[in-house]
């Protein structure tokens, strides 16, 4: 099938792959700047609707754990177009939502139904293109999620601005029709269902406990998971502190969003050539150092209120950054060990970080208080116990993250 595709069809074949691959970057991102008047519109707090965020992060974590077996058992198409649908129904259930409580739940279903998009995606790379374009065509997929966390809010900002936060999710499940369309008339079918997959959960746990008990992909899963979720404490409180505390218009926002976005897909590039240079665990030990001490000196300055907008996104841009240089890392090492299992280990690792970016969300929305501080210092907690838990594990002796124990990338 690869050998005849030519540059139009591959073209459109890349670029619907991408569109499902967005799905749940948009469904993240674009209704965030509608924060505020969610919690005016539905009598609750904004806390309240920063677990609807905790809800859809969950369900990612879920989703991403059924969706592989399914996808092998099924085929390819099947579990694609029940999650597409799942997922438009619940984004309508969310544009109609009269409670807080009605939003969270439609919240975690667009989730569930969502995430199909990006597992199901990365499957049929693998099944439609020969070898030497599976890494082109995954790196092209990468940079569109990459990208969507840029244009997601500035697109929401808009819409909530001239029009209200319902029409988010209407828009949401109007582009999923079309792309659920193109995914029915322009993908190939992929690899054929395979009945001999079995989907008991004892099978299932068995692949997962095995995953679980390698000690390297346990620390590197924690470190990149823990540091990993400071975007997700970001993310809860930002609009929020941006929109109600320093009182920016919900364009603004969008741009503020992007420019933070920015900042951890531009240090993902940078680590392709740090790598020309140094090894993962160099990478790795100084980005969390780095990251500590800017988060040090985020969680002081907002405590004293030092900090005006300028400088608060400024210093953010900078934490930021080391995003871009860990996740890669961390999930690199995390998967290094498995030759089997590889497929376990992948779901394994998405859901677990979506997990604990779910929780974290949860955590800092508990402790919401009106202003930024619980922002910067949940981004901060998380760089610190990712620090914690790859400095103790150095301790060990014969562990590999000891290889490299310096902060210094040069060492």
């Amino acid at each position: 099938m690869e050998n005849t595709f030519n540059k139009r069809t591959y073209f459109t074949i890349v670029l619907v792959l991408g569109a499902l691959c967005t799905i749940s970057p948009f469904s993240i991102d674009m209704y965030l700047p509608g924060f505020p008047e969610m919690a005016r519109d539905l009598g609750t707090p904004i806390s309240q609707i920063q677990l609807s965020l905790t809800a859809y992060l969950v369900g990612i974590a879920i989703g991403q754990l059924f969706y592989g077996p399914l996808l092998d058992k099924y085929g390819r198409k099947k579990p694609l177009y029940i999650g597409l649908g799942i997922y438009v129904l619940a984004s309508i259930g969310c544009a109609f939502s009269q409670s807080v409580e009605n939003l969270i739940i439609m919240r975690l279903f667009q989730a569930l139904g969502g995430c199909v998009g990006m597992v199901c995606a990365q499957a049929m790379v693998r099944d439609i293109f020969p070898v030497q374009k599976t890494a082109q065509v995954l790196a092209l997929l990468t940079l569109v999620i990459a990208v969507s966390p840029m244009i997601a809010p500035t697109l929401g900002g808009y819409v909530t601005a001239f029009y209200n936060w319902h029409w988010v999710f209407i828009i949401l499940a109007l582009l999923t029709v079309i792309i659920w369309i193109a995914a029915i008339y322009v993908l190939p079918d992929g690899a054929d269902p395979d009945p001999a997959i079995s989907l008991r959960p004892q099978k299932v746990w068995i692949n997962y406990r095995e995953v679980m008990q390698n000690r390297q992909f346990l620390v590197y899963m924690l470190v990149g998971g823990l540091a990993g979720a400071a975007p997700f404490a970001y993310i809860a409180s930002s609009a929020d502190v941006f929109m109600n505390i320093y009182q920016v218009s919900e364009q603004t926002y969008g741009w503020i969003f992007g420019l933070l976005a920015f900042a951890m897909i531009g240090s993902t590039q940078l680590n392709h050539l740090l790598l020309k240079k140094f090894k993962s665990q160099q990478i790795i030990n100084f980005s969390l150092n780095y990251q500590v001490i800017t988060g040090l000196v985020l969680v002081v300055g907002t405590y004293f209120q030092l900090y005006n907008v300028y400088v608060l996104v400024a210093l953010m841009f900078l934490f930021l950054t080391a995003h871009g240089l860990n996740g890669p890392n961390t999930a690199a090492l995390s998967m290094e060990p498995f030759s089997r299992n590889a497929g376990s280990a992948s779901a394994l690792l998405g859901s677990l970080r979506m997990a604990i970016g779910g929780i974290v969300t949860a955590v800092v929305s508990f402790f919401h208080d009106g202003t930024a501080f619980p922002m910067v210092m949940g981004m901060a907690a998380c760089a610190l116990a990712g620090f914690i838990i790859l400095k103790s594990d150095q301790q060990i002796p014969g562990s590999i993250s000891r290889k490299y124990p310096s902060p210094s990338m040069g060492n």
